[in-house]
């Protein structure tokens, strides 16, 4: 059993418009419509995949849409693999910040570098060198804490 032209291209533009569930439910009542070796046929004369077509077989047999968790995709945070960096970040912060010499904000400035900061977790909190984040990573958590890196300048009274 083969697909004539119109029929793929008919497929196809049906498929490249969907998105998600409504996709797979499509190709799998395209699978299920062709019967038995359905799936095989669709992955040999249109390229679809499989697992897609197995996965949307299951959401049209038992009624339930599968869940695309994306967010829970990729690279996870620092702090994930180092749960207690942000504590320890913000209590070497402590030790080096000062407020605003004039009063006028809520800033914290912080007299080190985040380079300084790296190091000092090395020293004073025993990371290893290579467990830790860059200094831009740490940087950014700086930031997020609430203090900002810029030399402090002295009050005029």
């Amino acid at each position: 059993m083969s697909l004539t032209i119109a029929e793929k291209e008919l497929h196809q533009a049906t498929v490249n418009a969907l998105r998600g569930a409504e996709r797979r439910l499509y190709m799998a009542r395209v699978a299920h419509t062709l019967g038995r070796g359905g799936p095989a046929l669709l992955e040999r004369e249109l390229g679809w995949n499989r697992v897609t077509l197995s996965k949307g077989l299951h959401e049209l047999r038992s009624g339930f849409r599968c869940v695309d968790d994306y967010a829970s995709r990729g690279r996870k945070g620092v702090e994930r693999q180092l749960p207690h960096l942000r504590d320890d970040i913000r209590a070497l912060a402590e030790q080096y910040s000062q407020t605003d010499p004039s009063f006028k904000s809520q800033r914290l400035y912080l007299r080190l570098s985040a380079a300084a900061v790296r190091q000092q977790l090395i020293e004073q909190k025993g990371y290893t060198s290579e467990a830790l984040p860059s200094e831009e990573v740490i940087r950014q958590r700086l930031n997020a804490l609430g203090y900002t890196l810029r030399a402090v300048k002295k009050a005029n009274l």
